[in-house]
């Protein structure tokens, strides 16, 4: 039983070398508690000194503007409408194998060439032509359940969300029609939708555009119109996009998001300090050289947005 004393309690007064020694220890224990709380506040107040509270709850001179291929979902939504309109004899297979190769490119390419959106265009129109617009809405309606609902980004979702709650509205603006802009829209809870505008006689398709497609600079004065109308401080708003194109739209507001990004944008975010969020799953996001914790994933994603949007909030 000698061997195992070690095992038992003491019974001997601990000397007072001991007593100091255990003094010392819970004095030191107490201080550096003390520090590491002092530093996690400071962290704290350093983080939100460097990040305000955004979006400011209440601040009816603000709103958003989402882009929305590869921004709010994923792929582009004219390739999906398409879709949607060969599976009902809009068109006939050579016209699909043109939109499948458009969005081929549109993904190899990760941002949308002048030349190859012109051809969407004239595809898009020559399709609709002689179509009535409410046959085109109430398809909207469809092929949104059938394509898109499961390619929203979440993290994108509850970007939206954050400015939806903090009581400002909510765009998406986009170069797809505004029929199919305004279906994704509303089943996305969002105030609205600026998108590309067919025109129309007597509720026909006529196969022309009002104007040109809503893209590149076309959306930055989209944007700046609608400010105008309702009394918005473009200052105080946000605008979020994947691609280089919508460069004249994010910079027209205070608080500009790259979402995805493709290179160009990535690059001119980074020398402007402007604010990045990729919601690319993991193979992507190391091919453009996101951070690894930004890549893991659009769940993923989702939450770490909702959880760092509620954190600023408080």
């Amino acid at each position: 039983m000698a061997a195992l004393g070690w095992l038992t309690p003491r019974r001997r007064s601990a000397t007072a070398r001991s007593v100091l020694a255990g003094e010392a220890s819970a004095e030191a224990a107490r201080k550096s508690s003390k520090e590491d709380a002092a530093q996690d506040a400071q962290d704290a107040q350093d983080a939100q000194d460097k990040e305000p509270d955004f979006p400011v709850q209440g601040d009816d001179k603000a709103a958003a503007f989402f882009d929305l291929d590869n921004t709010v979902m994923q792929g582009a939504a004219l390739f999906h409408f398409g879709r949607g309109l060969y599976k009902r004899k809009f068109f006939e297979t050579r016209d699909l194998a043109r939109f499948a190769w458009q969005q081929a490119y549109f993904r190899m390419a990760g941002n949308e060439d002048p030349e190859h959106m012109q051809d969407a265009r004239d595809s898009a129109l020559s399709i609709v032509k002689g179509h009535r617009v409410a046959e085109l809405q109430s398809i909207g309606e469809e092929i949104y359940d059938e394509y898109l609902a499961d390619r929203i980004w979440p993290g994108t979702r509850a970007l939206a969300q954050a400015h939806l709650d903090a009581g400002q509205k909510v765009w998406l603006v986009t170069a797809a029609p505004i029929e199919i802009a305004r279906v994704i829209a509303r089943r996305l809870g969002l105030t609205g939708a600026l998108g590309t505008v067919a025109e129309s006689l007597d509720g026909v398709y006529t196969g022309k555009l009002v104007g040109e497609l809503l893209h590149g600079p076309a959306k930055a004065e989209a944007v700046r119109a609608l400010a105008a109308a309702e009394s918005l401080d473009l200052t105080r708003c946000a605008a979020y996009s994947d691609s280089h194109n919508d460069i004249p739209m994010l910079s027209l507001v205070g608080h500009p998001y790259a979402i995805n990004p493709d290179a160009k944008l990535r690059k001119h975010a980074r020398n402007l300090d402007w604010r990045l969020r990729d919601y690319r799953t993991g193979r992507k996001a190391a091919r453009v050289g996101i951070p690894a914790a930004a890549g893991v994933g659009a769940v993923a994603g989702g939450t770490a947005a909702a959880i760092a949007l509620s954190r600023r909030k408080r």
